[in-house]
């Protein structure tokens, strides 16, 4: 999982926070209670910035906003899969790699100038002029997906390698299996 900068730096933080906030002296004052130099804080707080820019305060988070963070972080995560799989002799998207490709086609629309190389793959059984041709309807089939989901056509550029370029060695259904594929490869 590809973690962003200010992700990093928050959880360093956190954790900071944590060994700080968890730390004591022991000593007791005259009365048998703990001295202490915490004041309770019961306004919020700020994580990263303390003034307030481009920090994260937890009082001003809402339910709405912490929902939409936690989508975003979905649609990260699910872009970082850039592989997709067909079955036998067919150029169809496999239902679950549909939310995938809404996520990549989204990226997309959000950044104009990101472009994508869709790459297709065909495994060695059949001609290699079949082959080629199987590619390129696979690639076209997610260049299509994603025009639809958002994505400018001027964005993608498809290729079609056949069976030129295997994932993985061999004659079996496991080996075929990951070789009938589209890869997206992002500039």
């Amino acid at each position: 999982m590809k973690l962003s900068m200010h992700s990093k730096v928050l959880a360093m933080l956190l954790s900071a926070g944590l060994f700080a906030g968890c730390s004591s002296t022991g000593e007791t004052v005259g009365d048998g209670s703990y001295d202490s130099d915490v004041a309770p804080v019961d306004d919020g707080s700020t994580v990263y910035g303390g003034d307030d820019e481009g920090g994260v305060s937890s009082s001003a988070l809402t339910e709405e906003e912490r929902m939409a963070a936690e989508e975003r972080a979905k649609m990260e995560a699910l872009r970082d899969i850039t592989t997709f799989y067909f079955d036998f002799d067919t150029a169809e998207i496999k239902p679950e790699a549909r939310d995938v490709l809404v996520a990549h086609a989204q990226y997309l629309a959000n950044n104009p100038g990101q472009n994508v190389r869709l790459e297709g793959h065909a495994d060695e059984r059949g001609t290699k002029e079949y082959n080629l041709a199987l590619g390129e309807r696979r690639a076209n089939a997610v260049q299509r997906f994603l025009i639809v989901n958002g994505a400018s056509r001027g964005q993608i550029e498809t290729v079609s390698y056949g069976e030129e370029k295997p994932a993985v060695m061999g004659s079996s259904e496991s080996a075929w299996a990951q070789n009938r594929r589209v890869e997206l490869v992002f500039d």
